[in-house]
């Protein structure tokens, strides 16, 4: 259990900036029964996620990940938010949230309410054709998978990340992938930043200009290892803001915190959003 007077100093952290530039990871999530890639000590605790070369230049590649996502895809599509989803929506309602920077593409902030939110990776309940740019849904595709391959229907398999099951060993060549229903031959892809691929230019323009606003960062859920989430945090040194994390275990960024918890992101955020009755920041404040 995190000692009180950590959860008081990570209150008055929140409490004393108006403008929080609040980032997430996959410890927000996994409260919510969604499994994550990374052990306390930041290492990868599974093999790591097909990359988008890989998946754009070799069809059994993306019949092995259509296959296994059609197993996996229930968790993911059926997730709720979690305690710290819910209690960053509310510290956005308390007007305390610039931006909401998620690694995460499970869509569970929005889901939670928060509005002021970029998706840095996408959202993988949508698909997108790479040839037409056509945008589906993820349940749309996943009905249409299980009409083309009945017979994969009824496999047990461990949930992995991001609407992923491990069926390792399994033949995919007879696995029934359709093309873009729009242009009829473009190939389907998650609508999320694989390995390999750039973030659009867009939402990292976004993200820096909200941070410029802010007075703060507050990393929650993160071991920051992706350097796409980790360069925010540099920039925020940089510009001299005060950084403090929530997270289980090691971050690339542990030599930045001002402030660091090593708790259930849910609980020590929960705190955070309650209401100020009866808790005042310390005089030192």
């Amino acid at each position: 259990m995190q000692p009180a007077a950590d959860i008081d100093a990570l209150r008055a952290f929140v409490h004393r900036h108006a403008r929080l530039f609040v980032i997430t990871g996959a410890g927000c999530s996994t409260e919510a029964g969604i499994p994550d890639y990374r052990d306390e000590n930041g290492d990868w605790k599974r093999p790591q996620p097909v990359t988008y070369q890989s998946f754009m230049s070799d069809e059994a590649t993306r019949r092995r990940y259509w296959a296994r996502s059609l197993i996996g895809w229930p968790v993911m599509g059926g997730a709720r938010p979690g305690a710290a989803h819910q209690a960053l929506a509310q510290l956005e309602r308390q007007g305390r949230i610039e931006l909401l920077l998620t690694q995460n593409v499970d869509g569970l902030h929005h889901a939670a309410g928060s509005r002021r939110v970029i998706d840095l990776h996408g959202r993988i309940a949508t698909v997108r054709c790479m040839h037409c740019e056509a945008r589906t849904t993820r349940a749309e595709l996943q009905r249409e998978l299980l009409r083309r391959n009945p017979d994969w229907a009824g496999l047990q398999a461990k949930t992995a990340p991001d609407g992923d099951a491990d069926l390792d060993g399994r033949d995919f060549q007879s696995f029934d992938v359709p093309p873009c229903t729009r242009c009829g031959t473009g190939l389907l892809k998650p609508d999320v930043v694989f390995f390999g691929e750039s973030v659009p230019r867009a939402r990292v323009e976004a993200a820096y200009a909200a941070l410029a606003r802010a007075d703060a960062v507050l990393v929650a859920g993160s071991s920051l290892m992706v350097y796409s989430g980790f360069r925010f945090v540099q920039a925020a040194v940089q510009q001299g803001l005060p950084v403090a994390a929530i997270n289980r275990g090691r971050t690339r960024a542990d030599g930045l915190l001002e402030l660091k918890l090593e708790t259930e992101v849910g609980q020590a955020l929960e705190s955070c959003s309650a209401s100020d009755s009866g808790w005042r920041l310390p005089n030192k404040c």
